[in-house]
């Protein structure tokens, strides 16, 4: 492939990418609706399921907040039984956040859609091609978690 052929293909891309972005944002919107909460929320307490219990401090700096509108979410989340304060268990002077398992009904109607038309387009997918889609998702997170440091001029929280 010559690199105009390969600067011609990124851009389709580039546009395919920005489309699906655009997507992943409605969904999530769509997700927060379902669950009575605002999407940063739902971000919130998505990055909290992945990661295990976290500081207020370390959560708002993996979700781009300041501690201040942080420790307002948090609250939010707690009055809506979504998370809860627990001590440290390395310092119990230190206080972690932990996500509350969202009950199965809710789950259902705020991601299972996605998850049953998501495992259509899977589907489609040879074990190979998935195995590459991964890698790009493994790669990619990270990439653009620093990309969004590096706009808002902070270093990077992965």
């Amino acid at each position: 492939m010559s690199e105009r052929e390969r600067e011609a293909l990124v851009g389709e891309g580039a546009v395919a990418y920005r489309e699906y972005l655009g997507a992943v944002v409605l969904h999530g919107q769509a997700a927060a609706e379902v669950l009575g909460q605002n999407p940063t929320d739902v971000y919130a307490l998505n990055v909290l399921a992945l990661s295990g219990p976290l500081a207020a401090s370390v959560l708002a700096g993996r979700i781009g907040l300041s501690q201040s509108a942080t420790t307002r979410l948090v609250d939010r989340l707690e009055r809506a039984g979504r998370v809860r304060r627990v001590p440290d268990p390395a310092d119990r002077r230190r206080v972690l956040v932990e996500s509350m398992p969202v009950p199965a009904e809710e789950d259902e109607r705020a991601f299972g859609p996605a998850r049953r038309r998501l495992g259509e387009v899977f589907a489609g997918f040879s074990e190979d091609e998935l195995r590459v889609l991964f890698r790009y998702f493994t790669q990619a997170a990270p990439a653009l978690r620093e990309a969004a440091a590096e706009t808002r001029g902070i270093a990077p929280q992965n």
